[in-house]
């Protein structure tokens, strides 16, 4: 995923899902609805949100992206 992801210059959040979901999980999971369960946790977290300061994690809104930050900055916001 690695040398995936340093050959383009865009993030590909589609690909990433479905390697993630498809590829990855999917020749392991059996059940319908629990491959749809994987596929929508991973677009939570996997889409072009994430990479903006604010982007929601949570509906609540309790988790959500940070300022890039050292550690420190990390640790106190978790």
């Amino acid at each position: 995923m690695k040398i995936f992801l340093d050959t383009t210059d865009e993030i590909p959040y589609k690909v990433l899902n479905f390697l993630g979901a498809d590829v990855n999980y999917g020749g392991r999971v059996t059940d319908d609805k629990d491959i749809r369960l994987i596929k929508a946790i991973l677009a939570r977290f996997i889409n072009p949100e994430i990479m903006q300061v604010g982007g929601g994690f949570s509906d609540s809104g309790i988790y959500h992206t940070i300022e890039p930050g050292s550690v420190d900055d990390y640790v106190r916001y978790i």
